[in-house]
């Protein structure tokens, strides 16, 4: 039986792993963390993603972890709400099918429907990669160092495998000028079915219902930070508290200082993954490890397309051959997501209070086909 190491347990790598184990391979998944991750930020699952899933017969299980928004509200300074955007459940924006649901939630479903069919080892990670012709040798950071037919990273922006195999991030990862804090607020929504969003020039503070709780989001234009850190929680916070602290509408001097006392809070730098070539001899990257292309929310719906092509490919062919087609049928769709990336900024966090306005009308032209008066910032 043909073994692969596949290091990462959070949304392509369990996928990769259930796809995998189905067409005769061994998994073994690695991760990092000493468990499930607790991040709740809501993802989408869409488009060729959800007929994975529709296949492995999870989407039961997805739509009942499913946050169950169904409308965005823009809210001015003064906390005056616009009228109701609706999106049809079960719906995207554009009108599609896709369920919406946390990321950790989603995780652990992809994780339990491979359960019994992988070895899933936590609390360790990859610390150095040998290959030759015939396997590659792991040694790990805590665990005996072990051999397999092959490695594949799907170990997110901050990719071990990447690093190991391909090099230091300084030559593929490029910051995009945005940054991303979420963190749960532990309250009933205000709003329980509609996402809230409060602008002002480059910020945003966005609430949003999650199955009777709410979370609080923070997305800001702001300059690269030499020596960025995204474990350095004290970083995290000083960068947060001096983004926004001019900010005095709404709730957001309260969700601030909220979100500066937790320890649960996630905090990242939104950038873009680019790499010529997402394999190494017996090596290949999956997921935001490959291409960190999608901002917020279709990253898991990528990552998943993503294992379900790999798996397929590895599947019929020698591994050459394999990480090859991979990467042509899978870099469609992830270059096409790149080249949406600004629009989608441009949407989330106009740098103008015009522009603001603009977007605030556009999108009710967008999902209701008539023109109304909006909050402003």
């Amino acid at each position: 039986m043909r073994t692969v190491l596949i290091c990462g347990a959070g949304v392509a790598g369990p996928t990769l792993a259930y796809w995998l184990a189905r067409a005769g391979f061994r998994p073994t998944v690695v991760e990092r963390a000493n468990g499930q991750r607790s991040s709740g930020s809501p993802v989408d699952v869409r488009g060729p993603a959800l007929s994975v899933v529709e296949e492995m017969g999870l989407v039961d299980d997805l739509r009942a972890a499913a946050t169950h928004a169904t409308g965005i509200r823009f809210v001015d300074s003064a906390g005056r709400l616009s009228r109701r955007i609706s999106m049809p459940a079960g719906h995207s924006t554009a009108g599609t099918r896709e369920i919406e649901l946390p990321r950790a939630d989603l995780a652990r479903i992809l994780c339990a429907a491979v359960r019994d069919d992988a070895d899933f080892v936590y609390d360790d990670t990859i610390a150095r990669l040998d290959q030759d012709p015939g396997g590659v040798d792991v040694c790990f950071e805590r665990g005996p160092a072990r051999r397999f037919d092959l490695v594949v990273g799907a170990d997110g922006l901050h990719s071990t495998t990447r690093r190991l195999a391909f090099g230091s991030d300084r030559e593929f990862v490029r910051h995009l000028g945005i940054y991303v804090a979420t963190t749960p607020l532990g309250e009933p929504p205000e709003q329980p079915h509609d996402v809230l969003l409060h602008n002002t020039p480059d910020r945003l503070v966005a609430m949003h219902p999650v199955r009777g709780d709410v979370g609080v989001a923070f997305i800001f234009r702001y300059r690269a930070v030499a020596g960025f850190d995204h474990r350095d929680l004290a970083q995290h916070r000083r960068i947060l508290a001096e983004a926004y602290a001019g900010e005095h509408g709404w709730r957001v001097p309260e969700l601030l200082t909220r979100a500066l006392r937790v320890d649960d809070l996630y905090f990242d730098a939104v950038s873009k993954v680019a790499l010529p070539s997402w394999s190494a001899g017996r090596v290949v990257l999956l997921g935001d490890a490959a291409a960190s292309v999608s901002l917020f929310g279709d990253g898991s719906s990528l990552a998943i397309a993503g294992a379900h092509t790999l798996a397929a490919a590895v599947a019929e062919g020698d591994h050459v051959t394999a990480f090859r087609r991979y990467e042509v049928e899978h870099r469609r769709r992830t270059d096409a997501r790149a080249r949406g990336a600004g629009l989608v900024a441009a949407m989330l966090i106009p740098k103008t209070r015009a522009g603001i306005l603009a977007r605030n009308a556009a999108a009710r032209l967008l999902l209701t086909g008539r023109p109304s008066r909006t909050a402003g910032p």
